[in-house]
C-alpha cells in the first residue's frame, strides 16, 4: 500500500504543499460547470506530517531500505488494532491511514 501511495505524484504534491500552514490549495472539478474551490489548510497533524516525511524518504533515499517507524506510530495512535505487529489486510491501513488524515483537516 505504501508503495503505491509513494508512485502517486498527485498525493506527493498535496502533502507538500499540505505542510506548510496557511497554504491555499485550488481544487478544480473535471465538470465544466463547477467552480474551482479554494481550500486555505491549517497546521497538517502528525499522521499528516509522518506521511508526508515517509513519501520524502521513499523518493530521495539512495540506501534501498525505507522504514515507516514514525508513520506506523502515527497510524498505531489513530487505530490501535494496528500495534502488536500482528498481520493486517492491506486495504484496512490503507482505509485507517486515509481517513486518519482525512481527520486532520
Amino acid at each position: 500500500v505504501l508503495q503505491n501511495l509513494s508512485q502517486t505524484p498527485v498525493l506527493r504534491e498535496l502533502l507538500k504543499e499540505a505542510k506548510m500552514p496557511g497554504t491555499t490549495l485550488k481544487i478544480e472539478s473535471p465538470e465544466l460547470s463547477m467552480e474551482p474551490q479554494l481550500i486555505k489548510l491549517d497546521q497538517p497533524g502528525p499522521l499528516t506530517l509522518a506521511m508526508y516525511q515517509f513519501l520524502t524518504e521513499m523518493q530521495e533515499t539512495k540506501k534501498g531500505v525505507v522504514t515507516p517507524k514514525e508513520l506506523f506510530a502515527q497510524v498505531c495512535k489513530k487505530a490501535i488494532r494496528f500495534k502488536g505487529y500482528q498481520q493486517q489486510d492491506s486495504h484496512e491501513l490503507l482505509r485507517y491511514l486515509l481517513d486518519g488524515m482525512r481527520a486532520e483537516e
